[in-house]
C-alpha cells in the first residue's frame, strides 16, 4: 500500500535535506515538497504565503496522483494547523493509500539555533531569505517559539504519530532515525 509519508516540524529542522536524501535513496518516491513548488509561482519572493496558498492545492492534486499510482511521496511540510493537516491525510485515504506522520522535534532552544544557523553548511534553498524574513517579521524566537509550541500541541493529539528526535548536527543520525522508524 502507499504511503504519504508527512515529515513535519519546526522551520530550520530539516525536513527537506531529509526528503531529498530519501528519495535519493528510494527509487519511484515523490519528494512534493511545496516550498520547492512555491518557486514555480510567478512572484512567489514577493509573497511567499500566496504562492503557497496557491500550490497547495496543485500539491494535493499531484498527491493523490501519484498514491492512486501505487508509489511513496514525502511531504517535507511544517503543518501545525489541524485542518491542513486534514486535508493532506484526506487526500492519501482518498487514495487508497496510508498517511504516515514523522515528527522532526528538537528541543526548543536547539530548534532555534538550527533555525537562525539554516544554510551555514549547505547551499541555500531559494526560499530560505524568505522564510527568514517571514519569521522576523513575526516576531522571530517568539514566532519560532509559537511553531515549536503549536507542533507540540498538535502531535499531543494525535497519538499515531511518531517523533523522530532530530541530532543536532548529524543528518545521518537523524537520517537513520527516520528510515528505522519508516521500515
Amino acid at each position: 500500500m502507499a504511503r504519504l509519508i508527512h515529515l513535519n516540524g519546526p522551520p530550520g529542522i530539516g525536513k527537506s535535506t531529509l526528503a531529498r536524501r530519501y528519495v535519493d535513496e528510494h527509487a519511484g518516491v515523490l519528494n512534493c515538497d511545496i516550498d520547492v513548488l512555491r518557486t514555480l509561482i510567478g512572484g512567489w519572493s514577493d509573497d511567499f504565503a500566496a504562492a503557497g496558498a496557491l500550490v497547495r492545492p496543485a500539491a494535493l492534486a499531484m498527491i493523490g496522483a501519484y498514491l492512486g499510482q501505487g508509489h511513496d511521496v514525502v511531504l517535507p511540510q511544517m503543518l501545525h494547523s489541524p485542518a491542513e493537516l486534514s486535508r493532506f491525510e484526506d487526500c492519501a485515504v482518498d487514495a487508497g493509500a496510508r498517511f504516515v506522520e514523522r515528527f522532526l522535534m528538537d528541543d526548543l532552544e536547539s530548534s532555534v539555533a538550527r533555525f537562525n544557523s539554516r544554510g551555514a553548511a549547505d547551499p541555500e534553498d531559494p526560499w530560505h531569505d524568505q522564510v527568514r524574513a517571514i519569521v522576523a517579521a513575526d516576531g522571530g524566537g517568539t514566532a519560532l517559539a509559537r511553531h515549536h509550541s503549536a507542533l507540540q500541541d498538535l502531535l499531543d493529539r494525535r497519538p499515531g504519530a511518531v517523533v523522530v528526535q532530530s541530532v543536532d548536527g548529524d543528518i545521518e543520525a537523524t537520517y537513520r532515525r527516520l528510515v528505522t522508524s519508516l521500515a
